[in-house]
């Protein structure tokens, strides 16, 4: 029998009573062990976190050489980010997601100040013509990452509160749209058009999945692409971005340089690959190797066989937490479930896609296999709200 959870708490609770309120889980959720869909994420999320280590030491020992720094530089972080990932993953596990919403507020007021702090001269930390992090001490933090996980959980929360008012938009769905709005907003000043494109497909997936009316969703949906396009179009680089994809052999010394040397790497590995730590490319050929190009790393060294063995664990990732959704013991669960695996499952498409030229450079990272901290850690603290969510539904 399904435990009842008190409405979430007003707005301006005090952060230290709502933390303290997630530390509690339900009685009922002591007693339910590992389920068979729990177990299988586990493992996946495990072995592509070992993948990504393997291949991050592999490519980044070049860049490190090249920068005259320690070859284990990059590998000991994400070492250390993977194993904070996975405290935080078997963390949210044992902690109760109906006492995340109590949260939200919270979360949304520290992300939009986070955000304005990015775009502050001398507080924000740039590179490559971007400035998306924040500096603590030696470590950085990204944002946009929270962002992600944050708006998922807002999003569900106040579609699952309204399910009597889904056929009224001013209720349901401009509430949603002007909170994405406001942080799409504040993202494109960094410029971060990749992270908008993620938080916009989980905004999306969330409120279709939650049955708001379609045709303003729909009419929203197009209008976002469409805006999405005239942006792409009016900055120099974004628009040299997609012309690259559209022809990336006009010009590949320069715009189309990225993908034109992943798509010879991912060539040279074969069915087989040439071997892990033998890739060519990472020396000073792809740039981004250990990060946005991560994958092309794996298809040189793993070859065609270790490519696909990623992208299959990307796939049954989803359709086991696509089980878990549907077995969560209440909407707000399931709409969180579906909005952690869009996220994960479509973050995984534009990165690969990117790199294999099918789709246009975005600079996302391939969950749990890129180096980054902040992705790492609250992708996998999204994996283990949704192990609760499994754990709870006995899924």
């Amino acid at each position: 029998m399904t435990a009842v959870h008190p409405e979430p708490a007003p707005f301006f609770r005090s952060a230290a009573r709502a933390i303290k309120g997630t530390v509690v889980a339900p009685a009922s959720a002591e007693t339910r062990g590992w389920g068979t869909a729990q177990v299988t994420v586990v493992v996946i999320v495990a072995a592509l976190n070992l993948i990504g280590l393997a291949m991050v030491l592999s490519a980044s020992s070049v860049t490190s050489l090249y920068q005259g720094t320690d070859t284990w530089f990059h590998f000991t972080r994400q070492a250390i980010w993977v194993t904070i990932g996975m405290v935080s993953l078997l963390g949210f596990r044992h902690v109760d997601y109906q006492s995340l919403r109590k949260l939200i507020p919270f979360g949304l007021l520290v992300t939009f100040v986070m955000l304005v702090a990015v775009l502050i001269p001398g507080v924000g930390v740039g590179a490559n013509g971007s400035t998306r992090w924040l500096a603590f001490g030696p470590v950085t933090a990204q944002p946009t990452e929270i962002l992600k996980l944050v708006i998922l959980l807002y999003a569900a929360d106040l579609l699952s509160q309204r399910q009597n008012e889904l056929d009224n938009p001013i209720r349901t769905l401009m509430p949603v749209l002007l909170v994405f709005g406001a942080a799409a907003g504040l993202v494109m000043l960094q410029p971060d058009l990749g992270s908008v494109i993620i938080a916009g497909g989980i905004t999306v997936a969330v409120l279709f999945a939650g049955g708001v009316s379609m045709a303003p969703l729909a009419l929203c949906t197009v209008t976002g692409g469409g805006l999405a396009v005239i942006l792409t179009m009016t900055a120099s680089y974004r628009r040299a971005r997609l012309l690259a994809f559209l022809d990336p052999w006009d010009d590949p010394l320069s715009t189309s340089y990225q993908t034109v040397q992943s798509m010879v790497g991912i060539a040279n590995g074969g069915v087989t690959g040439v071997g892990v730590g033998q890739g060519r490319a990472k020396w000073g050929f792809l740039p981004e190797s250990h990060t946005d190009f991560i994958f092309a790393v794996v298809a040189e060294e793993m070859g065609f066989i270790g490519a696909v063995l990623v992208l299959a664990m990307f796939v049954t990732l989803a359709v086991v937490g696509v089980r878990i959704a549907q077995r969560a013991p209440d909407r707000f669960g399931t709409l969180t479930a579906i909005g952690i695996v869009v996220w994960l499952l479509l973050q995984a498409i534009v990165n690969v896609g990117g790199v294999v030229g099918a789709m246009p450079i975005t600079g996302v990272t391939l969950p749990f296999v890129s180096f980054g901290g902040t992705s790492t850690v609250v992708g996998m603290a999204a994996v283990g709200v949704l192990l609760n969510i499994g754990r709870q539904g006995q899924a």
